[in-house]
């Protein structure tokens, strides 16, 4: 991705090149390396990303856990480095993986 991309881009660089891939893995478990660096508010990763985005990986990363490993998912956390943005985030995402 390049610096200053937003939600649309990630969104759309997950359904062309990594969720196909994902899906094609023999999974027993699914492991996400849950980082939120790439938050709009992040200092590091320059990227424009909302917690809108993180759900929306969170279920379609779900629904996949769902076919391919019987819903089997460790989501660790990673990167994020603006408090509040991480907060939120990592909220997004917990929820969307009970909700999965």
């Amino acid at each position: 991705m390049r610096a200053g991309d937003r939600g649309e881009a990630f969104r759309e660089a997950m359904e062309v090149l990594i969720l196909p891939r994902v899906e094609g893995f023999a999974l027993d478990l699914m492991v996400i390396s849950a980082g939120f660096d790439a938050h709009h508010r992040d200092p590091l990763a320059n990227l424009n990303l909302v917690e809108a985005d993180y759900v929306w990986a969170t279920r379609r990363l779900t629904e996949i856990a769902e076919r391919r490993c019987g819903g089997r998912i460790v989501s660790v956390l990673e990167g994020g480095y603006d408090l509040d943005a991480l907060a939120r985030s990592v909220a997004a995402h917990v929820t969307a993986l009970m909700e999965g």
